[in-house]
């Protein structure tokens, strides 16, 4: 099979970034011909004034976008395309050329973009879902994105047009959502609920389960409010410096956890900063456990799966897919969402039951090798695109 791969790069490359090199890799080595489109919001940075004020209608249509893929689809031909992320530099666009060149759609979604304009339904600190509920004026009345009403509004009218236009509903042939409670999120967001399939992110190559029992906690992401990293630290408070705390990652809260930490005498917490996958995957095979205190509803974090693989539990909040990937007592442990005392009671008791930590990290390990291998994976997504190349038997005649 040939298949186009079509992926914007954020400027901070994150998990959606991972999924799409890692699924590109899986592909090849499975013997299928791939062809990638990309481009890079870092481009932003070279923009000039008129480009900068294009911008807001690119994210409606992009012109340049559209005309690269059309002239990539004439000379590839690819079975099908798949596109994980059009935000900001390819948008819809991009599936207009496809449907031009009678070439499948097949969109993955990371994230909440295509019901909520902030893509996270998250707003002033807690869940929100009142784009779903009510209407998407409701982001520009809030700010929901960057804080902004004048931006909040580009992204809410792009939505509303697409809608309109019924690019979502028509265009694309399948949707991928990573667990099922963001299907049901998207399906009242009103995307066409039998379109959308349910697959896993997945890691590869195997980094292998950890040799020993671990000696340290392990937090691993970006540092902003709502990944719960200050109710991380007020169970570090609680905690103390007996079990390190070791905190992977860098995001705009860097600085004030850091004053934090200082000001208040958290012990025992050490800022790592931002890691290599490598050095990422040394740090979690020596830790006894990952916490993964995060307040919003995720999507399929890469981190926890990275945590199955090495045979180390987590203790995650009991929040929209985290709810699907963690069995609370079997493979890992549920708190719920800013529960410090909950997160430090759970931490003390795996470090004081040495044997009842091994035996979640043997089941973590074991949901790894049922659930979340490349080869397991690509059997997925191939099914998907012929289940999307048989949709479009429909209209491609």
């Amino acid at each position: 099979m040939k298949i186009l791969l079509v992926h914007n790069f954020y400027r901070q490359h994150g998990g959606e970034t991972a999924v799409f090199e890692a699924e590109r890799r899986m592909l090849q080595a499975a013997g299928h011909s791939v062809i990638a489109y990309t481009r890079d919001s870092n481009e932003i940075e070279g923009f000039g004034p008129w480009q900068r004020a294009a911008l807001a209608p690119a994210a409606i249509w992009a012109r340049d976008s559209h005309r690269e893929i059309s002239a990539l689809l004439a000379s590839e031909s690819p079975d099908v395309a798949h596109f994980t992320n059009t935000f900001p530099l390819i948008s819809p666009s991009g599936y207009y050329a496809c449907r031009e060149a009678r070439v499948p759609v097949v969109q993955s979604i990371h994230n909440y973009r295509l019901v909520c304009p902030a893509a996270t339904l998250w707003r002033d600190g807690a869940i929100c879902e009142a784009c779903i509920d009510h209407s998407l004026l409701r982001s520009v009345q809030h700010a929901c994105y960057h804080e902004s009403r004048l931006t909040s509004a580009v992204l809410a009218t792009a939505l509303a047009i697409h809608r309109r236009c019924g690019t979502y509903a028509n265009l694309v042939d399948r949707y991928i959502a990573l667990t099922a409670f963001a299907r049901a999120k998207l399906a009242a967001g009103g995307l066409p609920e039998e379109r959308i399939c349910v697959k896993s992110n997945f890691v590869d190559p195997d980094p292998g389960a950890r040799a020993g029992p671990g000696d340290y906690a392990l937090f691993a992401g970006r540092l902003t409010v709502e990944k719960g990293v200050h109710t991380l630290l007020d169970a570090w408070k609680r905690i103390g410096p007996e079990i390190p705390l070791r905190i992977a990652g860098d995001g705009p809260l860097r600085d004030a956890l850091a004053r934090r930490i200082e000001a208040e005498g958290i012990a025992g917490v050490t800022l790592l900063g931002s890691l290599s996958r490598d050095t990422m995957l040394r740090e979690l095979r020596g830790a006894r456990v990952l916490v993964f205190p995060s307040e919003w509803y995720e999507g399929m974090p890469m981190t926890i799966l990275e945590a199955f693989a090495c045979g180390v539990p987590t203790i995650a909040t009991r929040l929209g897919g985290m709810r699907e990937m963690i069995d609370d007592g079997h493979n890992g442990l549920l708190v719920a969402p800013g529960d410090a005392e909950g997160i430090a009671t759970r931490v003390r008791w795996l470090f004081d039951s040495e044997s009842e930590s091994a035996e979640l990290g043997r089941a973590a390990r074991a949901e790894y090798e049922a659930h979340y291998t490349a080869a397991a994976n690509c059997t997925q997504l191939i099914e998907i695109y012929r289940q999307a190349i048989e949709r479009s038997d429909g209209w491609a005649t």
